[in-house]
């Protein structure tokens, strides 16, 4: 479960330990622009490939309803597991038990940074590394607030701008890696996509 949950706090992926220092270049892309881009991304859709602490991956389908909202849905063979992020909490079913989820506050994982209504990667301590590596612009980032609560690097393609990838590394120093397909714009998602409530009681 602790698996999940970094990958849900997320969420999730696993480099290495050694990103102290980005390396900086004229080309990155601004933090008010990669800002705009993010808060830009309302309801899209997208295929994941998960890469846990442990190396092992995991597929999946990822629907996003910003602000806000976020589910994961996972290829077979663990079709039964879901994570949700909606109502400032994140659920992770795990497909056992009565079909209750485990629940803590997205607030307390560097996820709310991009689910947040109004991105602002430009605030006080929220960006502590911001530089371009291969193309691609990389920024590391945490709860000003609450760094205890982990640190998210977030990786841009440049031309055009697409969210690529990110890693998350937990309170506890667990690290899972999401690597994203693009993402699909969708006219609408319906609510009961992102519906803790409602997934709970479908799954008793």
């Amino acid at each position: 479960m602790s698996r999940l949950r970094s990958a849900a706090a997320l969420a999730a992926l696993a480099f290495g330990s050694t990103f102290a220092a980005l390396p900086a270049a004229a080309e990155r892309l601004s933090l008010p622009v990669l800002s705009d881009y993010l808060g830009d991304i309302g309801a899209a859709e997208a295929r994941f490939t998960q890469i846990n602490a442990d190396g092992s991956r995991l597929g999946g389908t990822l629907y996003i309803k910003r602000p806000g909202r976020i589910r994961f849905e996972y290829d077979p063979p663990q079709q039964d597991t879901l994570v949700l992020a909606s109502g400032g909490q994140i659920a992770v079913f795990d497909g056992r038990g009565s079909g209750a989820p485990e629940q803590y506050p997205l607030r307390s994982t560097p996820l709310a940074i991009i689910l947040d209504r109004n991105v602002d990667l430009t605030r006080a301590r929220m960006v502590t590394g911001h530089g371009e590596q291969n193309g691609r612009t990389i920024v590391q980032a945490q709860d000003p607030d609450n760094p205890e609560y982990g640190r998210i690097y977030l990786y841009f393609e440049n031309d055009p701008i697409r969210l690529a990838e990110w890693m998350i590394i937990s309170e506890s120093g667990e690290q899972t890696r999401t690597l994203l397909g693009p993402l699909q714009p969708r006219a609408e998602l319906s609510d009961f996509l992102f519906s803790i409530p409602f997934e709970t009681e479908k799954r008793q």
